[in-house]
């Protein structure tokens, strides 16, 4: 497995998971209303945007698995929003755990973020469970400020994780 840039033939996979009640039922946006052409501009964008690293998790024949990104990246204050998505049949094969780990090192190594945050519904049982088994604690809000894109009312209603530098 490894991650790379997104590719044009991702985007029937990327709808795949998109429209797959089990993988999108706790997340934050309406992606069951997605199209193939949503996807495709979705890949072709992610190429030419600095302020957003989004990257295919592969297998090692090259199929799509995922998305794994760092969202709202501010160099300023050295922070970034994590998000990963995988489709079902990549569930329980690694292919979380190896990407997260990836995207967290380009985050604090390459890019010197010295700070990852992201957050999850507690509804998403699989995701709170995978953070837990995996070491990452969950921390008040209050120690990132407030996050992008977020208002009050969903800032109180998410677990909230971070990653230092």
């Amino acid at each position: 497995m490894k991650l790379r840039y997104l590719e044009k033939k991702d985007a029937i996979y990327m709808l795949e998971w998109m429209h797959d009640e089990n993988v999108v039922e706790n997340l934050q946006a309406n992606f069951s209303s997605k199209t193939l052409n949503d996807c495709d501009k979705f890949i072709e964008n992610s190429l030419d945007d600095s302020k957003n690293l989004q990257l295919a998790i592969v297998d090692d024949n090259d199929e799509y698995m995922g998305t794994v990104s760092l969202k709202h990246i501010n160099h300023k204050n050295k922070m970034a929003e994590f998000a990963i998505v995988v489709r079902a049949c990549a569930m329980g094969r690694g292919f979380s755990k190896f990407a997260m780990r990836e995207i967290l090192n380009i985050g604090l190594e390459k890019l010197g973020l010295s700070m990852i945050y992201w957050c999850v519904s507690p509804q998403n049982i699989r995701a709170v469970k995978f953070y837990d088994k995996n070491g990452y604690a969950r921390i008040d809000v209050e120690k990132i400020g407030k996050p992008l894109g977020y208002d009050e009312d969903q800032i109180k209603m998410y677990y909230w994780y971070i990653v230092r530098s």
